[in-house]
């Protein structure tokens, strides 16, 4: 496996054959972060892998949410009660709720942690290098506004999304943790 890093984010690129992305492995992480609450617009790439099992899970608070861009103010509004939340969609809705993300997350310096479905993406390449037109302007994008992101291809990638949440908390920034494949 070959990791990259630059300032403001960790691309992580598997040259063998990875691992699963197991749903489970992702809640069970997120709960050790501290995680209590997932917001969520339920979207393809993560409702079977995903969010089914958060939704039945006792530990975690399911908030739904009708537009991506609340989800970003309410997981800013919880880090002030000290409480930690992560915004669950796909790339479509991560576009649309840009201009909520650059106020309240950079401007701001607010922790709104996202993770992020790329729909269309292929599992064994880079969202830059996807055919897919709105899967490859996701990290240039993130990029430009100085947001960390991790992409998350297997269950090997997982701790490194964990941590990149602790510093988001941390650093009070945010940060972005795109599946590279739909979680089993």
């Amino acid at each position: 496996m070959t990791r990259t890093t630059t300032t403001t984010t960790t691309t992580t690129t598997t040259t063998t054959a990875p691992s699963p992305l197991s749903g489970r492995a992702i809640i069970d992480a997120l709960k050790r972060t501290g995680v209590e609450f997932i917001l969520s617009v339920p979207d393809i790439c993560t409702s079977a892998g995903l969010l089914k099992p958060i939704s039945e899970d006792p530990a975690l608070r399911l908030v739904r949410v009708c537009k991506e861009d609340e989800g970003v103010s309410i997981c800013a509004s919880l880090s002030f009660c000290d409480r930690r939340g992560v915004l669950l969609m796909q790339q479509t809705g991560l576009m649309d709720s840009l201009n909520a993300l650059r106020a309240i997350g950079v401007d701001y310096r607010n922790p709104v942690c996202m993770m992020v479905g790329l729909l269309g993406k292929e599992p064994d390449v880079a969202p830059a290098d996807s055919r897919s037109f709105g899967v490859r302007v996701i990290t240039p994008i993130l990029d430009v506004m100085g947001i960390r992101y991790c992409v998350l291809n297997s269950d090997d990638d997982i701790e490194a999304g964990m941590q990149a949440i602790d510093d988001a908390y941390r650093q009070s920034a945010p940060v972005v943790l795109l599946l590279g494949r739909n979680p089993l």
